[in-house]
């Protein structure tokens, strides 16, 4: 494979003035151009590596899900009404769970305002007291 890319992974004048030009202007891209002078001829390998492992890891996802076909078609029907009766039975509790979660709201609603309305009357009441303490005239002794 012959590789005619001016930029490869490897020791040559224009990469290893792209190094000294990254130190210069902002450290890190001088880091990274000297990682991928000594580690560039991997990326292949790894990239390979990389995306092996993420098929692999959606291939066993594919076949925990039941996408997987077993070859016996009985089966596979009788697996399939399974699988949408109990779909059919998680959206009704689904739909149970959220009627629920609105209930338990409203009776939350429903306590804090008893719990507000008791404290407005509670709070006129101490005004109402208030007012009356200050309209009633004091007698003073005369000495």
């Amino acid at each position: 494979m012959t590789q005619s890319a001016l930029i490869r992974p490897a020791w040559t004048p224009a990469t290893i003035a792209l190094m000294v030009l990254g130190f210069m202007v902002f450290w890190p891209l001088g880091l990274a151009m000297l990682a991928y002078i000594i580690y560039g001829e991997r990326l292949d390998t790894f990239k390979r590596d990389i995306n092996k492992s993420t098929d692999n890891f959606a291939a066993q996802f594919r076949n925990k899900t039941g996408a997987a076909r077993t070859g016996n078609v009985a089966f596979d029907d009788w697996r399939d009404a399974e699988l949408a009766r109990l779909h059919e039975e998680r959206m009704k509790l689904d739909e149970m769970r959220a009627e629920f979660d609105d209930y338990s709201r409203e009776l939350r609603r429903a306590k804090d305002q008893e719990e507000f309305d008791r404290f407005m009357a509670k709070r006129d009441s101490a005004k109402a007291s208030q007012k009356k303490d200050k309209t009633v005239p004091r007698i003073q002794d005369e000495d």
